[in-house]
This record gives C-alpha cells, sequence and structure tokens, in this order.
C-alpha cells in the first residue's frame, strides 16, 4: 500500500484555525510526567509481587524499556504530524480510516477498562482506613461523584488535577524516604531484591507476565501527543519532555519497588490491596490515615483524568458520526457531553463489579498493546510518505519501531485466557462499529458526514 493514496483526514486549513501554541518543553515535561505518575503504582505492586517474587523493580525496569520502545515511535510522528488525534489519526494516515476507527475504539475501551480498575481499587485497603464498606458500593457512589464532576466542567477539573499530581508525586517520594529509613536502621530485608519467579513460572516467564501488568503504571504518555500541536516548537520540545518524563517516572517507580521488596515481606506485598501502606506501618512515624488519603487522592485522579479522556473521546466520535448520535448531547449550560459521561461511566461500573484490578489492568495493556502496535507499524508505513516538515521532525533508527512492534507481540503472548476473553469482545466491537462506519461513509455523499452539535463542548 503506498501511503499516497491513504490520507483521508482533512488539512489544518480545512479544519479552521490550528490550536495556540503555549506549551514550552518544561510544561509539556510536567504534563506527561503527571499522567504517567499515577495510581497504578499504588495497587499494583503487590500484584506485581505476586508475578515475578520479591525483585519486583525488574519488570518496573523491563516495562519502562519496552514502553521507551514505543514512546520513540510516537516522538516521531507527534513531531511529523504536529496535531490533535494521536493514536487514530496516525493510522488513518498509514492504514485509512477504518483501522483509524478501530485504534480509537480500543484507546477508548482501554479508557472505560481503566476507571473501572481505580474504581474498585478505591474500595480496597486504603479506603479501610477510614471507612469499611463494600467494594461494589464503594465503585458506585465514586463513579458517581466522578461523574458529576466531569460533567461541571473541564475548568473545575484540572484545578482539582493541578493540586492531586503534586500530592501523589509526593506521596511516591515519602515512600522512598520511609523505605530508605527502614533500611538504614537495618529492618530491611534486601536479599528480597533478587527472587525472581514464583511457583508456576520462572525467571523469564515471571518477568514478563510482571512487565504485563507494570506497563499499566506507564501508560499515559500516548496522550500526550494530543497537545503537541499546542507546543511551541514539538521537533525539539517533544522527545525531550517524553523521554525525559518517562525516565524520571521509570527512575521514581524502581525505587519504590526496591524499597517496598526490601522492607515488606512478599506475602504480606502479594495479600494487600494496599502496598505501600505496608511500607508506612512498618517504618512508623507517619500516620497510617494520611498515606492512605494520598494514595486515595491518586486513585481519584488517574480515574479523573481517564474518565475525561474517555467521555471527550465517545462526544468527539458521536459528532462525527462515528458512534450513535446521541452521545453527542451536551448540558444546555456547563455544555458539558453528560451522554458521553452517563455511557462511560455505565460501562466502568459494569466492569468494576464483574472484575479485580490485576485482571481488568491486564485488560487495559491488552487493548493499548493493540493500538502501540499499530502505531510502531505505522512510522515504517509513513515513512514511505514525507510528511510536513520531513527534514525537521525527530526520527528514530529504524530497529527502534521494528522491536516495539515485536515486544507489543512478545508481552501480548503473556496475558492470562481470562484477559484475553474480556479483550477480545472489546477488540471485536470496535471492529463490527468500523464495518458500520465504512458502509455507512460509502454511501454518503461527499459532507454528509459533517455533523454538528450546538456549541463547543468543555
Amino acid at each position: 500500500m503506498t501511503t499516497s493514496q491513504t490520507p483521508m483526514v482533512p488539512s489544518v486549513a480545512a479544519a479552521g484555525p490550528g490550536l495556540k501554541k503555549t506549551l514550552t518543553t518544561p510544561l509539556l515535561f510536567l504534563f506527561i510526567l503527571g499522567d504517567v505518575l499515577g495510581a497504578g503504582v499504588y495497587v499494583l505492586v503487590g500484584q506485581v509481587a505476586g508475578e515475578v517474587g520479591g525483585a519486583v523493580w525488574v519488570p518496573l525496569v523491563v516495562a519502562l524499556c519496552l514502553a521507551l520502545l514505543t514512546a520513540g515511535s510516537y516522538a516521531e510522528l507527534a513531531t511529523k504530524y504536529p496535531r490533535a488525534g494521536g493514536a487514530s489519526h496516525y493510522t488513518t494516515l498509514a492504514y485509512g480510516p477504518f483501522v483509524g476507527f478501530v485504534i480509537g475504539f480500543c484507546m477508548l475501551a482501554a479508557g472505560i477498562v481503566s476507571v473501572g480498575a481505580l474504581a474498585r481499587a478505591f474500595g480496597g485497603d486504603y479506603l479501610t482506613e477510614f471507612v469499611t464498606a463494600p467494594i461494589a458500593l464503594v465503585a458506585v457512589l465514586f463513579l458517581i461523584a466522578l461523574a458529576l464532576l466531569n460533567a461541571r466542567g473541564i475548568s473545575e477539573s484540572m484545578r482539582a488535577n493541578s493540586v492531586a499530581t503534586l500530592i501523589e508525586v509526593g506521596g511516591l517520594i515519602l515512600i522512598i524516604g520511609l523505605g530508605a529509613w527502614v533500611m538504614l536502621r537495618g529492618d530491611g530485608d534486601p536479599s528480597r531484591l533478587t527472587e525472581l519467579g514464583v511457583h508456576d513460572k520462572g525467571p523469564a516467564g515471571a518477568v514478563l507476565s510482571g512487565s504485563v501488568l507494570a506497563y499499566y503504571s506507564f501508560v499515559g504518555f500516548e496522550t500526550s501527543v494530543n497537545v503537541a500541536e499546542e507546543t511551541r516548537n514539538p521537533r525539539r520540545s517533544y522527545p525531550r519532555a517524553l523521554f525525559g518524563a518517562l525516565v524520571v517516572a521509570g527512575v521514581i517507580y524502581a525505587l519504590v519497588g526496591i524499597v517496598a521488596s526490601a522492607v515488606v515481606p512478599t506475602d504480606r506485598l502479594v495479600a494487600s490491596s494496599g502496598p505501600l501502606l505496608e511500607v508506612v506501618e512498618i517504618a512508623g512515624g507517619v500516620p497510617e490515615w494520611l498515606f492512605s488519603a494520598i494514595a486515595l487522592v491518586a486513585v481519584a485522579n488517574g480515574a479523573l483524568l481517564t474518565g475525561i479522556m474517555s467521555s471527550r473521546l465517545t462526544y468527539g466520535m458521536a459528532r462525527d458520526g462515528l458512534l450513535p448520535a446521541f452521545l453527542a448531547r451536551v448540558l444546555p449550560g456547563r455544555r458539558t457531553p453528560w451522554t458521553a459521561i452517563a455511557t462511560t461511566t455505565g460501562l466502568s461500573l459494569l466492569l468494576a463489579l464483574t472484575g479485580d484490578v490485576a485482571t481488568l489492568a491486564s485488560t487495559l495493556v491488552l487493548l493499548l498493546l493493540v493500538v502501540f502496535l499499530a502505531v510502531n507499524v505505522a512510522v515504517l508505513v509513513l515513512r514511505r510518505n514525507p510528511g510536513e516538515h520531513e527534514r525537521e521532525h525527530f526520527r528514530v533508527p529504524t530497529v527502534l519501531p521494528i522491536l516495539g512492534a515485536a515486544s507489543c507481540v512478545l508481552l501480548s503472548t503473556r496475558v492470562e485466557a481470562d484477559v484475553w476473553a474480556r479483550g477480545l469482545p472489546l477488540i471485536g466491537a470496535g471492529i463490527v462499529l468500523g464495518l458500520l462506519s465504512a458502509v455507512r461513509r460509502s454511501r454518503q455523499r461527499p459532507g454528509e458526514n459533517e455533523s454538528h452539535t450546538s456549541g463547543p463542548v468543555v
């Protein structure tokens, strides 16, 4: 296939004026770091330990390396095509609108699954420091509260996110400091840091299985391509901010994994749904309720950001005629997509009530592996079609997207059967909807697929 025939998205000129370029390299770095440093490590350290043994830091480092491979592909495409749209935009350019739709749908499904996982995590051991309640009830109340904040408006949500990001980063630094203190006073067991393998897996298999879960802690960087259009000098700024944020996040995660494994016995770490709270309890000196509050803020913030992305993506796809039109309805005063928010929240609740955190997190990773595989291959396909500023955009060595694609295939082989059972119907739904959209598009005359709502959404 030659890409000269496949670009089927509107040009910037046709789409109207571009977005205002306001993001500098430091601001973009903080944006990506805040998106990556989320709730995953707060709730999944114990699950990773269950897959790999005491050496939790190993799959965290492996997951970082694998994420960097795909990040290289995103860096090339974001600087070659610095426009909002992300993976769906790139794959539409490379393969046509059908694949672009399926990849966009996988991104949407991943967001819904992620919110479901975080809703369930919110009702774990961190919450029991304050109140004991059935997880199902907690998930219902939690998701209703997030939906109401989401529906109130984007500005209110972003103000909440700014404060929450500072709190959750501070919580991880606190854990590193407390763990270091425990080890310095001689109460830790560094020998656990080399324990690789569990009863049913050897070292290699354990690391790969653990890396599937650990990969969840690094997702979020892929959404940053949507702000490349608003970056002052994306060719220079975006790769630096992206790689810098991932490396900083990786160092923090590895240190958290090291202190958690060295301080907390592996069996205790695995059994806890609030694994970092175990570090606080052993270290002493910090009220457990205080750290639990920090962890709950991190979980809620991750769910809020992902819920915003999911609802806006649903609204946008409905507005463009790719999903049912009722999903594009907005509140008259707030201009927020209330039907999209209600629908995505309902689906996340269904997943939260029918799955555990580890399975939902792995399902998210499976969906993103499909997206990342398509993006890594798209880099090579789109090199046949020189884009705007071809001589100026960031370019990774050819071997990196090849390795990135191979890493996606490798990780997918370590996904458990029950995760495939959840993920395949979601992927299949995307394919069916994509085919229906293609049929609908083929029957329309030019201009008929332009749908509009009664105003901007916020």
